[in-house]
């Protein structure tokens, strides 16, 4: 192989999911990663992507320690930072708010709350499944430019639809100026559309909507890839379960 099939050690770490490119970088700062069995320690170092790389043990146990969260939101509660007078999500975090039904064993540290961030938003006025997490990696693929996971809604919606407008919805709508990617659309009842996108857009729903004659008066996140919402109940939240994954 020539020296231009190289590339930077963070980055192939984060190919093969071992670490998110950030994390890659703390661990490499402190000689934490081998390649091919020798310690590698100066930020941007390039590898062939067929030489191995491992994790120093304090590392490997850092990276699975890591937990990911997910929250039923209800209306009022912010994705990120509290703003305007809303708390965020992170919030309902309490012992007391953990769903009975969490099967992971994990038990709840106030240490799981440092770091914890979501990964993708959900509007003020949206309810459903939210994904807040420590790990780099599922943050990654989740809200990553080349994320593979989809996303999926009940959206419960008010007004005529447009003669065109569920093939618009499905294919053929620009939001910003940009033509959005092929949706999944389709009646689930008289007034309730199920959705499922590939992409997030600030209110893309409810934008949507709006440009073929629609209001949106409910919306609720179901499903991020293979992970559901299910009986998790409004308000209340669970650990991801190990072996659980969103792709």
């Amino acid at each position: 192989m020539e020296d231009t099939d190289k590339i930077r050690l963070s980055k192939r770490m984060s190919e093969l999911g071992l670490c998110s490119r950030r994390e890659a970088d703390d661990y490499i700062a402190r000689g934490l990663v081998r390649v091919d069995g020798v310690v590698v320690s100066e930020l941007g170092s390039k590898v062939f992507p067929n030489q191995r790389i491992d994790l120093d043990r304090v590392a490997s146990e850092a990276q699975a320690a890591r937990v990911t969260v997910l929250i039923n939101k209800p209306i009022g509660y912010v994705s990120g930072q509290a703003e305007k007078g809303y708390q965020p999500a992170a919030a309902l975090i309490l012992p007391a708010n953990l769903w009975e039904g969490d099967a992971s064993r994990q038990t709840f540290r106030r240490e799981h709350l440092q770091g914890l961030a979501p990964a993708g938003r959900l509007d003020i006025d949206s309810t459903g499944l939210l994904v807040l997490t420590q790990d780099g990696r599922i943050a990654r693929q989740l809200i990553g430019e080349d994320s593979p996971v989809d996303k999926e809604y009940l959206v419960r919606v008010e007004g005529r639809l447009n003669a065109d407008g569920l093939r618009l919805l499905n294919h053929g709508l620009s939001l910003d100026g940009e033509a959005l990617k092929p949706a999944r659309v389709w009646w689930q009842n008289r007034d309730q559309l199920r959705f499922v996108l590939n992409e997030g857009k600030k209110r893309q729903i409810r934008r949507m909507c709006e440009l073929v004659g629609l209001r949106v008066v409910g919306l609720k996140r179901v499903r991020i890839g293979k992970v559901l919402l299910g009986d998790l109940p409004l308000g209340q939240w669970r650990y991801l379960a190990p072996g659980e994954r969103f792709w």
